[in-house]
């Protein structure tokens, strides 16, 4: 062993003593490179000179990468050749091989942490090979779906409130598979030009839609269906998996990716078609054919066959019948403007693609007719109603999809009293007996339309509905929706309002503060004057569209209390009398109008515009059930609960709903506003327009309400236990008449003019007496006194003229009092007194306007869309309790 590997290392500061090393070890006198460095292979063996550093910090970064920091680079022994006598040094070992050289060893600083293109490659290929691996497992363990056993649906089983069965409905009763010969072609056609034009050639799958969906998923939106014919068809196979998952979409690709790969396209478009769910419990292109058309799936036309490849666009949004249960935008006039669209769109899309020549296009000019709704005979009656309310309710309330509430096996729990049902559909069907007679009156009593709704106020629970004569028969749910606005039944909301926010200053202008308010007290005078000038806050007359002052008529061209016409607002209500209401309404602020009755529990979508006076009288057009609700609201002492159907859902996993974990309680009104609200609406009952909804045992408070030409009247009641509304209208909705619109009730069931006094006061009558019958009899709570008396003068007596009569607002001379005119001869009891007017009963007086038309006879003339009430026309008032 030579001499210099046994020696001491020496130290290496670059210092003098380096220099002098670096004398004795190097005939060029430069300085010696430190030990440990490495010299060029000429070095070794030769006694050539070491390279030279430039000076301290160079020295240290070498000591550094050769691993002793500011160690000696000469620590631990050397392996190398000696370079020069006494002076030479060993190499230091190579360091061990890693099989990932990550970080990497022979980089420094942030170098250290850049992959090396090695590992970057090694890494790709790893990778996709690995999941080439994951997917040929995956393509090897998925299976080709079995077109028997899809859209296997269960029945939904439900149930009455008091644990009966109700029914049970909702599985695959209604389908049937075809073979492919029978589907006709004109229906193939129809699919693959509206859904998949490159269907006879593509592979099946289609990956930018894949890569739509799964971006869609990332950013935690809604995912796609299947962008291909064979991609519906896999997903129509997978209903037992209807969740919106990553690892669900891989497996719905693999299958597609197998079913393209290995059947037919033949086998691929018959599975789709006979599995595909077409709306009306129809699986299948055959169950669709016979709900729709009531013929057999081989008799279908090209026309016919286009509707039915619209409708599987979704059949909740292009059934023409309508869907509002589920979607209040589903109304019938929407989705038959979409459906008419798409067919014309699909038929058009044909002759393009050559699967329909342009002659025979020609001839489907008209959209085709189809049949009614429904035909299982299980849901006759109201049961189909109840049914539709209950999956309505659990669609829109809880986590289960209405594809999975399709593929069934859910035990639902509902709030619905079979006994209250049965009586309230028994209360109409007498009214219907008695005094409507199509026969007799085809032009006044036919397409006469019945809803109602009962509702508990102390939990919010819908006990009973009428949704119409029958499930089967007639589709629309009237409890639910209708377009009716609601009339005077409005009012008590002017009143809640003026009671919870106060009314205006009149010289305080439209800015004054909010605190510049005063609550109202029901003893506040308004005037009752027929033609009422109706002012704005700053006191300028409301002028309409065309210029002309606003002139608020009162039913009838009733005036109150000449020659003051001044009425407090109790009587007002008693007598129903637009012009003080209306003019309440302006001076509380329409705003605060709506918000009271939005805060009572009617939905947003039913409002009719409140840029109007009118707004005051009941332009918008709430349900019969969200009307119950709101009147429960009053009824609770303030206490708002949503109306809601079910109860709990169950599943063979457990309960996957319970509405005791969701409800809520707001208070919309303080109990003094709310209970003096109820006190002044007993007064209807007991001595006013709907003295007819009397109770023999108990309190009622209520309202009557009647619209702008007759075309629907109400009845609005409640006591502590129950809240009941009843309507009543005209119109022919018959699924195939593309125009639905209100008629006029003039004459309706023999009567001159219809009421909330009339039909509608008779059925909550004789409802309510049943209903409540062994009941415990409860008062409603003793209002507390409130607010200030308004245009506070000596309150007069109510004297209304004893020549009122029932003359609509059209009249040239409208019956007023005495002293505002003595031009119109008193009319004949039998000119003026119908079964139900009020100023013919024992409780006295003429009629004083009883209900109102709450529409345009307002005033001289109307913008147009405040003509029709609310904007939405005829159109659905909110759907799902709308």
């Amino acid at each position: 062993m030579s001499e210099h590997r046994r020696k001491s290392p020496q130290p290496q500061d670059g210092g003098r003593a380096a220099a002098r090393r670096g004398q004795s070890g190097s005939s060029s006198g430069r300085r010696a490179a430190p030990r440990g460095a490495t010299g060029s292979p000429s070095d070794s063996g030769s006694g050539g000179e070491e390279r030279p550093y430039g000076g301290r910090a160079e020295a240290r970064r070498a000591g550094q990468r050769s691993g002793g920091g500011r160690r000696r680079a000469a620590e631990g022994p050397g392996r190398g050749s000696q370079s020069g006598p006494g002076r030479g040094r060993g190499r230091q070992a190579p360091a061990k091989k890693r099989i990932i050289d990550y970080p990497r060893a022979d980089r420094y600083g942030a170098k250290r942490w850049v992959p090396s293109w090695k590992l970057v490659t090694g890494l790709f290929i790893g990778f996709f090979g690995s999941l080439v691996t994951v997917a040929g497992v995956a393509y090897a363990l998925v299976g080709v779906p079995d077109v028997a056993k899809t859209a296997t649906a269960q029945n939904n089983v439900y149930y009455w409130s008091n644990g009966d069965q109700m029914v049970s409905t909702g599985g695959e009763t209604n389908r049937q598979i075809i073979s492919y010969d029978k589907i006709p072609k004109e229906m193939r056609y129809a699919v693959m030009s509206a859904e998949n034009k490159t269907f006879e050639t593509d592979s099946g799958v289609d990956p930018m839609g894949i890569a739509r969906a799964f971006v869609n998923m990332a950013k935690g939106g809604q995912t796609q269906g299947g962008s291909t014919i064979t991609q519906q068809y896999v997903k129509n196979a997978m209903l037992n998996d209807q969740s919106q998952t990553v690892s669900r979409k891989f497996k719905e690709l693999f299958v597609s990716i197998k079913v393209g790969a290995s059947v037919s396209k033949e086998d691929i478009m018959a599975g789709y078609l006979n599995s595909a769910y077409y709306g009306r419990n129809a699986y299948g292109i055959q169950a669709a054919s016979r709900a729709y058309f009531g013929v057999e799936a081989t008799k279908l036309d090209a026309s016919q066959c286009a509707f039915l490849a619209a409708v599987l666009k979704g059949a909740t949004y292009y059934d023409p019948a309508g869907a509002t249960s589920i979607d209040p935008a589903a109304t019938p006039q929407a989705n038959r403007k979409r459906a008419v669209t798409r067919w014309k769109w699909i038929l058009d899309e044909e002759v393009k693609d050559g699967r329909l020549t342009a002659a025979e296009r020609a001839k489907y000019k008209t959209f085709p007719a189809f049949e009614s709704p429904r035909s299982n005979q299980q849901l006759s009656g109201q049961i189909g109603y109840l049914v539709d309310l209950a999956k309505a309710y659990i669609v829109k309330n809880t986590d289960i999809t209405q594809d999975q509430l399709q593929q069934g096996g859910y035990e639902i729990h509902t709030t619905f009293d079979k006994k209250k049902v049965t009586e309230l559909e028994d209360a109409v069907k007498k009214v219907r007996k008695e005094h409507i007679n199509t026969k007799l009156r085809p032009d006044t009593d036919k397409y006469v339309q019945f809803g109602g709704a009962s509702v508990n106020p102390t939990s919010g629970a819908i006990e009973a509905i009428y949704g119409g004569e029958d499930a089967t028969k007639h589709f629309t749910n009237n409890a639910d929706q209708t377009g009716a606005q609601v009339g005077s039944t409005f009012k008590p909301f002017v009143l809640a309002a003026a009671m919870s926010w106060g009314v205006r200053d009149p010289d305080g202008g439209e800015t004054q503060a909010q605190d510049e308010r005063t609550v109202v007290s029901p003893k506040s005078l308004y005037s009752g004057k027929n033609k009422l000038k109706i002012k704005q806050y700053n006191g300028d007359v409301w002028m309409d569209k065309d210029g002309n002052e606003w002139l608020q008529t009162n039913d009838g061209g009733q005036s109150y209390n000449a020659p003051t016409y001044q009425i407090d607002l109790r009587e007002a209500m008693r007598e129903s009398v637009n012009s003080a209401y209306v003019q309440l309404g302006m001076d509380v602020g329409l705003d605060k109008v709506k918000q009271a009755a939005k805060d009572a529990g009617i939905l947003e979508d039913s409002f009719a515009s409140s840029n109007f006076p009118s707004f005051s009288l009941g332009t918008s057009d709430p349900s019969a059930i969200r009307m119950a609700g709101a009147y429960s609201t009053f009824a609770a002492s303030g206490k708002q609960r949503d109306p809601y159907s079910v109860t709990k859902v169950t599943s063979e996993d457990g309960t996957v709903f319970q509405h005791s974990d969701v409800e809520k309680t707001t208070e919309a009104f303080t109990s003094k506003v709310a209970d003096n609200v109820t006190d002044v609406l007993r007064t209807v009952v007991e001595k006013g327009t709907g003295t007819n909804a009397k109770l023999s045992d108990r309190q009622v408070a209520g309202k009557t309400g009647t619209t702008d030409g007759n075309k629907s009247a109400w009845f609005v009641g409640y006591t502590p236990q129950l809240s009941t509304a009843i309507t009543m209208y005209r119109m022919d909705d018959d699924e195939k008449n593309e125009k639905r619109e209100f008629l006029k009730m003039y004459g309706t069931g023999g009567e001159k003019k219809i009421h909330g006094a009339s039909f509608p006061s008779e059925i909550w009558h004789d409802y309510m007496e049943k209903a409540l019958k062994g009941a415990k009899v409860i008062d409603f709570p003793e209002p507390e006194d409130i607010g200030t008396i308004v245009n506070d003068t000596p309150s007069p007596s109510v004297t209304p003229s004893a020549t009122a009569t029932e003359e609509e607002e059209e009249s040239p001379s409208p019956s007023v009092t005495p002293s505002e005119s003595s031009a119109s001869p008193t009319p004949t009891e039998s000119e003026t007194c119908g079964n139900w007017d009020w100023d013919c009963t024992e409780d006295g007086g003429s009629d004083t306007g009883g209900d109102e038309d709450g529409g345009t006879d307002a005033g001289s003339s109307a913008t147009p869309s405040e003509s029709t009430g609310n904007s939405r026309g005829n159109g659905n008032g909110g759907g799902i309790f709308g």
